[in-house]
């Protein structure tokens, strides 16, 4: 009896052992079935890849750098222009 006791635990152990394997698979495939759908809907929507909004963001740090550069050399210019008595002093109607 203990024989066959033993042959019936390492059965019902092999056999978790494997169902267990085949759970792992199955997972795994869903995954990638999954990340395949995501993808195809990200792309099919037509959604800026990482690499796309990176180039954007460094052209818009760019362009606010560049802007407040000249935002800060009017304002020295519209200074020297009132120091001068310029248009921008007087009114001319």
């Amino acid at each position: 009896m203990t024989q066959s006791s033993n042959r019936i635990f390492d059965e019902i152990a092999r056999l978790a052992t494997d169902a267990a394997g085949a759970a792992q698979g199955v997972r795994r495939e869903v995954e990638t079935v999954v990340r395949s759908q995501f993808e195809r809907l990200i792309k099919d929507m037509d959604v800026a890849t990482r690499e796309e909004v990176e180039v954007l963001r460094e052209m818009v740090l760019a362009t606010r750098a560049e802007n407040e550069r000249l935002e800060s050399r009017l304002k020295v210019l519209e200074e020297k222009l009132a120091q001068s008595g310029g248009p921008a002093g007087s009114s001319a109607s």
